[in-house]
């Protein structure tokens, strides 16, 4: 995908083995005239329609009965240029989730999402941002805690951050790319990436998933507004 393929139209591919359900997210995003859904497929037939039609995202039931999600997501991860994969889950708290972001998903979208914001987190994720439904991913948080060793360590190394790394990755937690970030708080979106580089190095995470979720453990997020308000 070139950089005018991306700005004129963004190719979805919907995976879920439910047909009402896959019709519904394409009828909803084909209203987009920037989004078009190429393709729509059950769990056994998802690998082959994604390799033949190359989207930019990936809407990926997690639970199906044929091939579950992370055994396709674990596919498409292979793949060469792989499209950015998003899970599609029922529940608030799937005990699935956790495993996919490891897994190198880019956020995950409850099924009852509004249909007006369907549109803008599909464009979220084009842009590199995070998609993780608040509500998910605070019970995320507090339903795979660690060890109080481990959340210690993750802690340390979130201190290693400086003061504007660490805003960066609040933003980065909220599901901005890195246009947004810049906007937010006045940088270039160039120096934008080298922060979230050196944040993902210091960290020792791989994804902006990772980092997002780490720096929830780690209490960031709490401290936030606490931290604006002194600004």
């Amino acid at each position: 995908m070139n950089e005018g393929e991306a700005e004129r139209v963004i190719r979805v591919v919907v995976v879920d083995d439910e047909a009402l359900v896959r019709s519904g997210f394409e009828l909803i995003l084909g209203a987009s005239e920037d989004i078009e859904v190429v393709a729509t497929a059950s769990g056994g037939h998802a690998v082959e329609a994604v390799r033949r039609e190359r989207p930019d995202v990936v809407l990926l039931d997690i639970r199906m009965p044929d091939v579950d999600g992370l055994t396709v997501l674990r596919g498409l991860r292979t793949m060469p240029d792989p499209p950015v994969v998003a899970m599609l889950t029922t529940f608030d708290a799937d005990e699935y989730i956790l495993t996919a972001l490891n897994s190198g998903a880019a956020g995950f979208l409850l099924k009852d999402t509004e249909p007006e914001q369907l549109a803008h987190l599909v464009r979220t994720l084009v842009a590199g941002g995070v998609v993780l439904s608040p509500k998910a991913s605070r019970t995320l948080v507090h339903s795979h805690p660690g060890t109080e060793a481990a959340v210690d360590e993750e802690a340390a190394r979130v201190r290693l951050l400086t003061a504007r790394e660490r805003d960066v990755l609040v933003l980065v937690a909220e599901g901005l790319s890195n246009a947004d970030i810049g906007a937010r708080i006045h940088l270039g979106a160039g120096t934008v990436k080298d922060h979230v580089s050196a944040i993902l190095t210091k960290l020792r995470v791989t994804s902006r998933v990772q980092a997002a979720l780490l720096a929830q453990r780690a209490g960031l997020l709490d401290e936030r507004p606490r931290s604006e308000a002194g600004r």
